[in-house]
């Protein structure tokens, strides 16, 4: 039996320096040919690049003729400057947001809500989702979130976001498809019937991927570290070529097990997300061009 072929996103996140910004477009240009249903920009720790998240997410929408979802986060923002921020996009044109709590600023070891903000994601949502103007997609853990008290209390929180107003969620990265397969399960038994888009990582540098899966929590397969100590022992290209096939038999199991959408953290660089996409039959569907 022949799978539907997948939507695909695409994360961004906006550039802080000059070259960061070249490859910022690079990335863009690379892979909106691939068509996808949507690409997000990220917010910064702390709501650290709030201004650069919009000029990127205005510009890719405006430039390049893409469906963008921006980040937003509750820090360190009252709730009148938070939704002047929903407001500022949609005079852009843009309609999704991806609505996010957010990480607690540098120095603070965790969230603490601005007196005039807002609590929690959920509050976010419900405000946002009063507008009656914006698709809102959210976080999910797959995992247990590095702030809760387990899978079901994630699974918990992701229904009151869902029934909040979300459309529908993505995923924080994993390295086992049937990591995912359990969270959907359990999403399913709890009534949560939005669609769940599993974050695919393509694995830039082991050091940085290890890095960050132990302060999000997803946990290490001893059969990743071996593999992955082994290619850079061996040098060479070896572990970008493991990194891919890896990533590549993720998402073909995912898409086996009923998937029907990918969501990729390119961390801005494109040449392996476009390799896998390549590798599960996704080309180019048309020329880049952008739009004046």
């Amino acid at each position: 039996m022949s799978r539907a072929t997948p939507k695909i996103s695409f994360e961004f996140f906006p550039p802080k320096t000059l070259d960061a910004s070249f490859r910022l477009w690079d990335t863009v240009r690379a892979l909106a040919p691939l068509s996808p249903d949507f690409v997000s920009v990220t917010y910064g720790a702390g709501g650290t690049t709030r201004q650069l998240t919009h000029e990127a997410v205005t510009t890719i929408n405006r430039h390049y003729g893409l469906n963008v979802a921006a980040h937003l986060t509750c820090v360190e923002a009252t709730r009148e400057e938070t939704l002047k921020i929903v407001q500022d996009y949609a005079d852009a044109g843009i309609r999704e947001i991806v609505a996010l709590r957010g990480d607690a600023p540098k120095g603070q070891d965790h969230f603490i809500p601005h007196p005039e903000g807002f609590a929690h994601s959920v509050e976010l949502i419900e405000a946002i989702a009063a507008r009656g103007d914006m698709t809102i997609r959210v976080g999910a853990y797959p995992e247990p979130h590095p702030d809760s008290n387990g899978t079901d209390a994630d699974v918990t929180w992701l229904k009151r976001k869902i029934d909040a107003g979300a459309s529908s969620a993505i995923t924080q990265f994993f390295f086992e498809a049937e990591t995912f397969f359990r969270f959907r399960d359990k999403c399913a038994a709890a009534g949560i019937d939005a669609p769940i888009i599993p974050g695919i990582l393509p694995i830039q540098g082991w050091a940085g991927a290890r890095r960050f899966a132990q302060s999000c929590g997803t946990s290490i397969p001893q059969w990743a570290e071996e593999a992955f100590e082994a290619a850079i022992r061996d040098g060479g290209d070896r572990e970008k070529l493991l990194a891919t096939a890896i990533c590549a038999e993720l998402c073909d199991k995912l898409l086996d097990g009923g998937v029907d959408r990918l969501h990729f953290y390119t961390l801005n660089r494109p040449e392996m997300t476009r390799d896998v996409c390549a590798a599960l039959g996704l080309h180019p569907a048309r020329e880049l061009e952008a739009v004046a």
